[in-house]
């Protein structure tokens, strides 16, 4: 799984035209917690490139705090961590938090 880092707001913008081509995946993650590491590990290891075309966005909240506070505004989705977005046509299509978060879904709701 290759992700893409979220680093900045402008990126934001990006990710909300880039929807509008593809599916794109916004993951938001605590370095610092156990259960967000543990459904990202488990989200890297069940990805499958062939399978989907969303491009997947990481996002470390301890280092972006601000961005996620953004994300929260434009989409209109309370902020949890871990975090799934899924972000199609300009906006949030779909969300999971901690072990809720998986491919199956994701890949389900990008169709």
């Amino acid at each position: 799984m290759e992700w893409l880092q979220l680093k900045d707001e402008a990126q934001l913008n990006e990710i909300i035209e880039k929807s509008k081509k593809e599916p794109v995946l916004i993951f938001k993650h605590s370095t610092r917690c156990s259960i967000s590491a543990m459904v990202k590990s488990r989200l890297e290891s069940t990805w499958k490139e062939g399978e989907t075309e969303v491009k997947p966005y990481y996002l470390d909240l301890l280092s972006y705090r601000p961005i996620s506070n953004k994300i929260q505004e434009v989409f209109h989705v309370q902020h949890e961590s871990p975090q799934a977005l899924l972000i199609s046509n300009g906006a949030c299509v779909y969300y999971a938090s901690h072990t809720a978060i998986n491919f199956a879904d994701i890949k389900s709701h990008a169709a």
